[in-house]
């Protein structure tokens, strides 16, 4: 008998109708006007605006900061060319050395071809415009 009522009572229910709009009968499309009405600014919003527009000033103070003296980022680059590429280059001499058993010899040609490199890098450093990057890239 539980059976019966209740698929009788689902029998009632599901023939809804919704395209009457919502309880009291009113659709969506015919309440909202054809344009929004154009709301007075909001204090709240100027001022984030205000305080938003202050923090990108004080960011951008920031960052022009942080860069730094260019003659400065130079002669680290500078100084990490000399010393990187010689010792890069040892180390992987002395790497081969053992690999090859040719102890000190292949170390020894790759610390002066590193120090070579290193000098090469200065120059070229050395040779670009002083309004460009010291690194060379834009």
């Amino acid at each position: 008998m539980a059976v019966s009522l209740s698929a009788m009572s689902l029998v009632l229910v599901w023939p809804l109708d919704f395209s009457g709009g919502d309880a009291q009968g009113r659709r969506m499309a015919e309440d909202e006007p054809e344009q929004a009405p154009k709301l007075p600014p909001d204090a709240r919003f100027e001022s984030l605006d205000e305080r938003l527009d202050h923090l990108q000033q004080a960011e951008d103070k920031r960052a022009t900061k942080a860069q730094g003296d260019p003659s400065y980022r130079a002669g680290q680059l500078v100084l990490s060319h000399m010393l990187g590429a010689p010792l890069g280059s040892g180390i992987v001499g002395w790497m081969l050395d053992r690999w090859l058993g040719t102890k000190p010899w292949l170390m020894l040609v790759m610390l002066f071809l590193g120090f070579a490199v290193g000098v090469m890098n200065v120059l070229r450093i050395a040779n670009k415009p002083p309004g460009g990057r010291p690194d060379g890239r834009a």
